[in-house]
This record gives structure tokens, sequence and C-alpha cells, in this order.
């Protein structure tokens, strides 16, 4: 009954750090880029000079792409409430694998838009605003977190140290 705790509360966390992540990371693409590419000017007054260009930061496929992430998240949230036998450490390597993937996710969802705005204002098409930093940090802390624990002895069927544990 341990293991179902515990697992639902990995599931729980893990979770809630895909949305936590997901979010930033489209408010990063949608809101806090644009105005820091674009120093002067309303979200507003951005997106008008875009469309005038023919251009858009194309908001449908950035969150199509980033909830695909959160809908794998709540997937396994609903897999962990329903294991009648749970691995935890198991649910924590796929909660950690999805947050790694979610800079490689971040860089896809904001190209499109970061090119938009380099096309629109003759700018550079990177990033311009500091918040895609904390993703990028937590994706790198999630891949050291992801190769410890998948590496670190775990205790056996008999208890001794070293012996990986079998697969459930």
């Amino acid at each position: 009954m341990a293991d179902r705790s515990l697992t639902r509360r990995i599931a729980a966390l893990g979770t809630l750090a895909m949305v936590a992540y997901a979010a930033l990371a489209a408010v990063q693409i949608l809101v806090l880029n644009p105005l820091a590419a674009v120093p002067g000017r309303t979200l507003p007054q951005i997106e008008a000079e875009m469309a005038r260009w023919g251009e858009s930061l194309g908001t449908p496929r950035v969150l199509g792409l980033l909830g695909f992430g959160v809908a794998l998240a709540v997937g396994l949230l609903v897999t962990a409430w329903l294991d009648k036998d749970p691995a935890p450490w198991d649910y924590a390597l796929g909660y950690l694998a999805m947050l790694v993937l979610g800079a490689p996710a971040y860089f896809v969802a904001s190209f499109g838009a970061g090119m938009a705005l380099a096309d629109s204002f003759g700018i550079s098409g990177g990033d311009h605003a500091p918040w895609a930093l904390p993703l990028y940090i937590a994706s790198a802390l999630a891949l050291v977190a992801l190769v410890t624990l998948a590496v670190w002895p775990r205790r056996g069927a008999e208890g001794a140290a070293g012996v990986p544990s079998a697969p459930r």
C-alpha cells in the first residue's frame, strides 16, 4: 500500500511539474518574448504588425505542441492511479524523462513564433526574454536526476545492495 501512495504522490507532483513547465513555456513564447523582442509596443500592436506581414505567433500550434506533454503527463497520472502493483521509481523516471524532453519541445514550439517575429521586425528569431533559461535549467536538472535514478543501485529481492530490482 505504501508503494501506491508514493506512486500517486510522484504522479501528482510530476503532472503538476509538467503543467507548470508548459504554462511557463507558453507564456514565454506567446507573451514575454514578443514584448522583449519589440520593446515599446504592446502585444496587440506586435500582433497587428505581424499580421500586416502575413505572420503570426502561431498560438494554436504552440499550445498544441506544449499541450501534448501535458496530455502525456495526465495519462501517466491516470495510469499511476489505476495501477494495482505500482513501481514508484518507474513513474518517477517517466516524469523525469518528460521534463528532459521539455527543452526540445520548447525549442520546436517557439521556433515558428521566433521566426515570425524575425521576419516581421528584422530582428533575431532567438529568445529575447530570459524566461526560457529556467525551462532549460529544469530540463538539465531532470536529466541529472533521471540518470542518477536510473543507475543508482537498488535493493533486490534478497535485500543485497547493488542488485537491481526486478521489473514488475
